[in-house]
């Protein structure tokens, strides 16, 4: 029997991370694969990759890594010998190898949908049963039912907009917006100290906007550990970029060719003028429109889809994945890894679940900040003995030959048994360099197995390993005296 044109074994709506990693798995493990996504590029045709791609973090590392080049070229070849003169930035160029980059990537995932027959639907689409969608076309603005077995709901998060800041798309301006300005800024603010304001902020402050970062909140990143975040305030503001702890803005107006932001923090009311301001407040979840009220799909009191340990919601044979869902933190490889757990899931197959404790979170700063696992912080307020060992860069001869020595390797491991709880670090690479962590974390390790796990010397990865045995005290590279 023919299946109908319109009929599938699973329908992915959305093709960020999430969304294009259960698409693929599906398609691989012989599902009749579908993805709808509305995302339009420059000449309105569809485009895979989600904000990841275009307002998210590959875009964020293509202009970072331009911004650290220049800024190496001013204050760090010359320690190498190497001397440069009448050095300028051309920023329409830097956007262009950055486009270049994400060109790259999305047609790469195009060749990846075409060889398995993942059929597109350049549209946006509304649930309107368990087993049907409404689409609405881009272009054409037809409608059309498609009906599958499984429906898979990635729709990801977009930016959560103030009141009380209204966008003009040219002197106050969205995230995603700020990674294609192509006039750096002489002063920058930027709303928001959370992953993406940082990373906007380590991008342009480099670049020579002088910036500023207002934050409601008056602990900084309190979801990191606390020591790490110390030492992130200590470098960042060793910077130049000027960190305002709970600084809540009161108002936001152009006055001229400037914008005058109004603030309120423990000292009073402030005046900022500044010549353009990047609202970083946070993400919310894609669910406006996602369903019709009749399907009655659930979602939770901050307005994410519900859903079980298996990304299931409560519908039958509908799941939720990503940034749409709570567990877990907003990032595209936790959306990856939830992609291709609900694709086994619905192959038949019993995919181990996620430990949703050991997904890596990360700040594409510089230096770079990465963790997974429990703070130190947590340990204490659930009363479980630990103990740590710290390893600074400054006392790892790799950093040292690199120049990139800021920052330090925390290992916090159970008092009693051992087991490695946690492992935060601040650093150039650790991005990199916690993936090591995570699998000695995933097989239960000990900072004993990964202090004897022998690791090339001289390498950054050797932190790691230092870290690990100054838990006992016995780093061989740095001493720390015991209480």
């Amino acid at each position: 029997m023919t299946t109908p044109i319109n009929e599938f074994d699973a329908v992915i709506v959305g093709a960020g991370p999430a969304g294009y990693a259960a698409a693929i798995r599906c398609a691989q493990l012989g599902l009749n694969t579908a993805c709808v996504d509305k995302y339009s590029g420059p000449a309105h045709e569809s485009e895979l990759g989600g904000t990841n791609a275009h307002g998210g973090s590959l875009a964020t590392l293509a202009l970072l890594e331009s911004a650290k080049f220049y800024q190496a070229l001013i204050f760090e070849y010359h320690n190498h010998g190497i001397m440069a003169e009448n050095i300028y930035i051309d920023p329409k160029r830097m956007m262009l190898r950055k486009n270049a980059i994400i060109d790259h990537y999305q047609k790469n995932l195009s060749n990846i949908f075409n060889v398995y027959n993942i059929r597109r639907f350049h549209a946006t689409a509304r649930l309107l049963s368990e087993r049907q969608l409404q689409l609405s076309l881009i272009n054409g603005g037809e409608t059309e039912i498609i009906r599958a077995q499984h429906i898979i709901l990635a729709t990801g998060a977009s930016g959560i907009p103030l009141p009380n800041v209204p966008l003009d798309n040219e002197h106050i301006i969205s995230y995603p917006q700020a990674l294609n300005i192509e006039q750096i800024p002489k002063h920058l603010c930027i709303i928001g100290a959370g992953v993406i304001g940082l990373e906007l902020a380590a991008i342009w402050s480099r670049l020579g906007a002088k910036t500023t970062i207002l934050e409601a909140q008056q602990q900084f990143l309190a979801k990191a550990d606390q020591q790490i975040a110390r030492e992130a305030y200590r470098i960042y503001t060793e910077q130049g970029i000027d960190l305002c702890l709970g600084a809540r803005v009161i108002a936001v107006k152009k006055i001229d060719k400037k914008v005058q932001v109004e603030f309120r923090d423990q000292e009073g009311i402030h005046a900022l003028i500044t010549d353009k301001v990047i609202v970083a407040s946070g993400r919310k979840p894609n669910t406006e429109n996602l369903a019709t009220p009749e399907t009655n799909l659930l979602l939770d009191e901050s307005g994410f889809v519900h859903v079980d340990g298996n990304c299931r919601t409560n519908l039958p044979g509908v799941y939720a994945i990503g940034d749409l869902t709570a567990p877990g933190p907003m990032f595209a490889h936790k959306g990856i890894a939830e992609g291709v757990f609900v694709a086994e899931q619905i192959a038949g197959n019993q995919p181990a679940g996620i430990n949703y404790n050991l997904i890596p979170s990360i700040i594409y700063s510089d230096p770079e900040i990465a963790w997974a696992g429990q703070t130190e912080q947590e340990l204490i307020a659930m009363g479980e003995p630990f103990k740590t060992g710290i390893f600074p860069f400054s006392s790892n001869l790799r950093s040292q030959t690199e120049q990139h020595n800021k920052g330090f390797v925390k290992i916090i491991a159970h008092a009693e048994h051992d087991t490695i709880l946690g492992v935060h670090i601040i650093g150039s690479q650790a991005s990199e360099l916690i993936s090591e962590a995570l699998v000695a974390m995933e097989f239960s390790a000990s900072s004993e197995d990964l202090g004897k796990t022998i690791h090339v010397h001289p390498s950054r990865s050797e932190a790691l390993q230092e870290a690990a045995l100054t838990v006992t005290n016995r780093s061989l590279h740095w001493f720390s005296l015991p209480d």
